[in-house]
């Protein structure tokens, strides 16, 4: 997954990006451990300024480099997203569930749900536990539980605009 934070610098809601810096993004997405030097004939610029650049749009929160795993890999043999119905100030409630270990993304939605949450549990008794805390906040009036059977494809490489 990346990873949306709204207490993040306003620099990261918005940041215009030139030409060139979302051609060095979309040199990251392809891989995030590509040399500087390597970004740098790719775009036409030097290692130097290609460092500085990644450097800028790392602290703006505009690119996050992260390695991403295969939680069965790890052990995690339970994936589900979990369909939240809640009353009262959504924002709150998605935070309270987010501070819970083990969840892995949470946003705020419009539709059949309030708010949509994935988690990564060890087994069928921590995701029971997850749930379980998940229906225990205060405001959470209901949930629905998909549980990921067989994962086909993950992708964070959408580009730039």
């Amino acid at each position: 997954m990346t990873d949306h934070d709204d207490s993040a610098p306003a620099a990261r809601k918005n940041a215009p990006l030139d030409v060139t810096a979302k051609r060095i993004i979309e040199q990251l997405q392809q891989d995030g451990r590509r040399s500087y030097a390597a970004i740098g004939k790719a775009v036409g610029l030097s290692e130097a300024a290609v460092r500085q650049r990644v450097q800028r749009l790392l602290e703006t929160g505009v690119v996050q480099v992260v390695g991403v795993t295969d939680p069965v890999m790890l052990g995690f043999s339970r994936q589900a997203m979990i369909g939240v119905r809640a009353d009262g100030d959504l924002t709150a409630v998605a935070d309270e569930i987010g501070e819970l270990a083990g969840v892995d993304y949470v946003v705020v939605t419009a539709g059949s749900f309030d708010i949509l949450v994935e988690i990564v549990a060890a087994d069928d008794d921590r995701l029971l536990e997850l749930l379980s805390a998940i229906r225990a906040v205060p405001a959470v009036t209901g949930t629905e539980t998909f549980l990921y059977l067989k994962p086909r494809k993950q992708s964070r490489a959408w580009g730039t605009r």
